[in-house]
């Protein structure tokens, strides 16, 4: 079986090598990659206002280093923000912090759903104002479903998420050597990075047995609704986070070797 490895470049190694150990055929693919946008006067001023607030949703390890980057340019001390509770989408985004001396909350789910699970965002007597780290154009469900509910939201757009180059160039020569019904797993781990497939892909349509291992529930409806209108036939897998752990064992439950 053939898996290809969309994670960004700089986060793709360790799942690659576990999936050659684990057997796997792979080819790395990156679907997005992260660029930081400069630092502004609308960015110093949400800065000032993080003493303020209560919670900071940091959804990336990009975000933590060009966030921690900024705040220094903002001439703010941690030290400031010791009464802030922070959440980390995932485990490498914690990991990240933590190089920082900060703890922070990761959801068993590393979506926005599971992040709105946690009893800090469900239980919201004193949550007034929240601030996220983010990407241009993640994470809107999640920052939408919070203003509904009354809640002030900060957002700090950190870096633009884009297709990369290398990736456009690299596709038409690993679709023309993939054979006729061979399997073939992808993982897509957001909504931006199935767009960037789609319109990769598009162009070039292979007869394989596609499967798709998709990270939480709503992306999982958003890839079935879009391979429903599309009539087309493919697995769905999905993910509660994307250590390479999780995926071996998703894709051998699939395979029916466990």
């Amino acid at each position: 079986m053939l898996f290809i490895n969309t994670r960004p470049q700089d986060r793709a190694s360790t799942l690659t090598e576990a999936l050659v150990d684990a057997g796997y055929q792979v080819e790395t693919l990156p679907l997005l990659e992260l660029t930081a946008v400069p630092f502004s006067i609308e960015l110093q001023q949400l800065y000032q206002q993080l003493e303020q607030t209560q919670v900071i949703v940091v959804v990336s390890p990009t975000a933590v280093e060009v966030g921690m980057r900024y705040l220094q340019q903002a001439n703010i001390d941690l030290v400031q923000l010791t009464h802030i509770q922070w959440i980390a989408v995932g485990q490498a985004t914690a990991q990240a912090l933590a190089k920082f001396k900060i703890e922070s909350l990761v959801p068993e789910v590393e979506s926005s759903e599971g992040m709105l699970d946690l009893p800090i965002l469900k239980q919201q007597d004193h949550l007034k104002q929240i601030a996220f780290w983010r990407g241009l154009g993640g994470r809107q469900f999640m920052m939408q479903q919070l203003q509904q509910q009354g809640i002030s939201v900060l957002n700090f757009v950190l870096y633009r998420r884009q297709c990369p180059e290398l990736s456009v160039i690299k596709t038409p020569t690993i679709l023309k050597n993939i054979e006729s019904h061979q399997q073939v797993a992808v993982l897509i781990s957001s909504e931006a990075s199935w767009n960037n497939w789609q319109q990769l892909t598009s162009q070039n349509q292979v007869e394989a047995e596609w499967i798709y291992l998709t990270l939480g529930e709503r992306l999982t409806q958003l890839l079935t609704h879009s391979q429903a209108l599309l009539n087309q036939a493919s697995n769905i897998i999905q993910l509660e986070k994307l250590s390479a752990s999780e995926i071996i064992h998703r894709m051998r439950c699939w395979q029916g070797k466990v």
